[in-house]
């Protein structure tokens, strides 16, 4: 799948807003606002439990990156996650 089409996929799933259970978070992480080397997938089975967390990283934008995006929404898909969160912009890592 290519890179513009799962971030456009992914997009749409954020845009829908909370839904219910199971949720996944994407949190991206850099050392600068402009290019995000980590990324944080948060998966939540149900309300009240304790979030599960994976991390990605890559050497360029993970945002660009078209095996990182389809892998993320891949996760999506087989959580069968009826909503998806994403922390808007990059926090900084230090």
């Amino acid at each position: 799948m290519n890179l513009d089409k799962s971030t456009k996929r992914i997009d749409k799933r954020v845009k829908k807003g909370f839904q219910g259970y199971p949720q996944i978070s994407l949190a991206y992480f850099g050392q600068s606002a402009d290019c995000a080397t980590e990324v944080v997938v948060g998966f939540i089975a149900a309300e009240g439990d304790a979030p599960q967390e994976q991390k990605f990283t890559s050497k360029v934008d993970a945002r660009k990156d078209e095996t990182i995006q389809t892998t993320l929404l891949k996760v999506i898909e087989r959580a069968d996650a009826k909503t998806v969160v994403e922390v808007a912009g990059v926090t900084l890592i230090k």
